[in-house]
């Protein structure tokens, strides 16, 4: 076919599965919007989303990847449209999120002559690279359709990631003789973008469109004897724990978590940004909060797509005598300064299934009283479980608010958990009970990436209640994205704790600095009337029993809405989370 660039990429686009592109126009897209235009009058399915930022359209990308099985996809300009959307590009990298970005660049023959010209950058290329997974550039229409094919699998293969795809605004806008990428066809090697050093070999296969279904992706067979050894070191030892990061959910491996666990009568800890791996009101399922308690009496602990670190980069302490196996999909997350008996480079679900098959036939062949004595009495755990419990409801109003949140979301509803006081104490105390209902940051820290997140995942989950959870300075970063909510009726109710300061930057100027308090305090409009403002319904709820009430009512309302919450100064959770506990780790 003759195609344009621009027609070439939204062509193979659409046989990629994506179904939103979520952007911020300008002249080096006009050739890829007035396609998008032309193939959605057509019946095409893929549907853009003009955001009001570059960071706010990166963000939904990649929480809509994170949550719904499809393609994340930005677009945006070069330059300052790249650089506002690398804080979400980074966060995807974090948080193992298989977003696209796709960047414009200036024509051709201008680039890398440090002319001047508008929105160039000395490496745009360069800058994309150093915070994805794979990055490619286009240097001809017909090679469009196998770097966009291959974006995609890169994003999904091997640990998911963010990866981008550079167009120049000439390429977008020539006619030549292109040919699509057939479903199933494998791409092009000559075609792709050169890939960064994985560091080790390729994954096989390709995610499904819904990445919620099937097997994921893995490495070709775990490495046998690796896999062997640790099935031995589970089934011989009296006290076996599991320790589930976040690649758990990246893998969508909660399912096989929790049949090992059960083979195991082992106790699940989840790091906080694997909430719900495991379904809180499972009688093996523990909060971060539960490692300093449980580590220290298991004598063999199976750390599953976690970094498995301490917030000051050590090693999460263990029983000097229990054997540690580490199983990863990224080699780096499988040596120092972590300790390791064993390490198994493999997808998560994978090699959680092989190792429930593996014990299955020994207990078969040897009843389970044949197991070592001990193991972990139910009352130990129920006693571990009552000691979480008291020190979460210990904090206070936090754990009020984090009760009522829980109270009013469905069980199978979102919670986009933003840089806050009561979102901090929700990280360990808010109960999940559906894997991946529960959004951080991971250990980016983004600032800001919670109300724009949200509205991507109720893009991709449009018929499942989505609720933010935001201060009122982290809330100011993106609020322009309130403009987006109302154009497209997304459903989203963002919850706004106001105490008109940096919570966290006060207390420690306070704390630590005899209380001399600089850039902390700050000038927060009306919530409510700045929410209306836009159209957007928006009522005040000042204690947890009204937070309760106008949630329920919001949610049961469609189109977007908000909630400001009045607080005062908040005490402060950190003790809770870093006061000498190992499980609150980086993942």
């Amino acid at each position: 076919m003759t195609l344009s660039g621009a027609q070439a990429l939204v062509g193979q686009l659409e046989r990629e599965g994506v179904r939103h592109v979520f952007g911020v126009p300008g002249v080096q897209l006009d050739h890829v919007l007035d396609a998008l235009a032309r193939a959605r009058a057509a019946g095409g399915p893929i549907e853009y989303i003009a955001a009001r930022h570059e960071q706010g359209a990166a963000h939904m990308a990649e929480a809509y990847a994170r949550t719904s099985g499809r393609p994340g996809v930005c677009l945006v300009v070069p330059g300052p449209g790249v650089l506002n959307a690398l804080p979400a590009v980074a966060t995807g990298y974090a948080c193992s999120s298989p977003m696209l970005c796709l960047a414009a660049d200036i024509p051709s023959p201008l680039a890398g002559r440090g002319l001047g010209m508008l929105h160039e950058l000395p490496d745009q290329h360069g800058f994309l690279a150093s915070l994805t997974k794979w990055s490619g550039r286009a240097d001809t229409p017909a090679r469009i359709p196998g770097l966009v094919r291959e974006a995609i699998r890169q994003s999904r293969s091997g640990r998911p990631r963010p990866v981008a795809l550079t167009i120049p605004a000439d390429v977008l806008a020539a006619r030549a003789e292109v040919d699509l990428e057939r479903e199933g066809q494998a791409p092009d090697g000559d075609r792709t973008g050169r890939p960064r050093a994985s560091g080790g070999p390729e994954w096989a296969g390709q995610a499904p469109d819904d990445g919620r279904s099937g097997r994921a992706c893995a490495f070709g067979e775990p490495e046998q004897d690796a896999l062997s050894e640790i099935a031995a070191v589970l089934r011989a030892a009296r006290r076996p724990l599991l320790y589930a990061g976040g690649g758990v959910l990246a893998s969508r491996a909660g399912a096989a978590l929790i049949a090992l666990a059960e083979e195991l009568s082992a106790p699940v800890v989840m790091s906080r940004n694997a909430g719900g791996a495991v379904p809180a009101h499972h009688g093996l399922a523990f909060s971060s909060l539960a490692a300093p308690r449980l580590l220290p009496l298991a004598d063999a602990v199976l750390v599953v797509g976690s970094r498995f670190l301490t917030p000051r980069g050590t090693a999460v302490p263990t029983a000097p005598d229990a054997t540690v196996a580490l199983v990863n999909a990224d080699p780096a997350d499988l040596g120092a300064p972590r300790r390791a008996d064993l390490a198994l480079r493999a997808d998560a679900r994978e090699a959680l299934e092989d190792l429930r098959a593996a014990l299955v036939p020994a207990r078969t062949a040897t009843p389970r009283s044949g197991r070592p004595e001990a193991g972990w009495s139910p009352g130990e755990l129920a006693e571990v479980r009552a000691w979480c419990a008291r020190k979460v409801e210990s904090v206070e109003p936090q754990w009020s608010y984090v009760r009522a949140l829980r109270e009013a979301i469905p069980d199978d509803g979102f919670l986009v958990n933003e840089l806050t006081q009561v979102g901090y104490l929700a990280a360990v105390g808010y109960p999940v009970h559906h894997p991946g209902t529960f959004l951080t940051p991971g250990y980016q820290g983004t600032l800001g990436y919670g109300y724009p997140s949200a509205l991507g995942v109720k893009v991709g989950n449009p018929d499942r209640a989505v609720v933010s959870v935001n201060g009122d300075g982290g809330f100011c970063w993106n609020m322009q994205e309130l403009a987006t909510a109302r154009k497209y009726g997304i459903g989203v109710t963002a919850v706004v704790f106001n105490d008109n300061a940096y919570g966290n930057v006060r207390r420690i100027q306070a704390d630590e600095f005899e209380g001399r308090f600089i850039g902390s305090d700050l000038t927060s409009p009306d919530f409510v009337r700045l929410a209306e403002s836009f159209g957007v319904p928006a009522v005040r709820a000042d204690t947890p029993a009204r937070l309760v009430g106008a949630l329920r009512e919001r949610l049961t309302e469609p189109g977007p809405s908000l909630i400001e919450v009045p607080v005062a100064e908040m005490p402060s959770v950190w003790p809770l989370l870093l006061g000498g506990t190992p499980g609150s780790v980086r993942d």
